[in-house]
């Protein structure tokens, strides 16, 4: 493993301030800073224990067997534009629909 690599990791546990996780024989930490460029109120938005997630590898400490790890490097929506949808609102004025109700209100009035 090195930096920079895409692992697979299981959740083993979560608290306050990151994840815990197990990628082959290293613990992994994913702090809660690394789930995303917004603010994470609840880690448990983005993950669950037991689950198994896709993590980039952005420190190696080899010596303890331990890793830093991110998901937002892996999930991230940064940079997908999209297109807001335009509508087309139309009416007609009182004065132009004025003509048409008269003529409905007298052949209703006729039948």
């Amino acid at each position: 493993m090195k930096i920079g690599d895409i692992v697979y990791g299981k959740v083993t546990n979560i608290l306050g301030y990151g994840a815990f996780v197990v990628v082959e024989d290293y613990d992994g930490l994913v702090h809660i800073s690394e789930f995303s460029d917004r603010f994470v109120r609840d880690i448990k938005d983005y993950v669950e224990i037991g689950d198994e997630i896709k993590l980039k590898i952005i420190e190696i400490d080899d010596e303890n067997k331990r890793l830093k790890l991110s998901y937002k490097q892996i999930h991230k929506s940064r940079g997908v534009r999209c297109t807001v949808p335009t509508y087309e609102i139309g009416f007609d004025t009182i004065k132009e629909n004025l003509p048409i109700w008269i003529e409905e209100a007298k052949s209703n009035e006729n039948n």
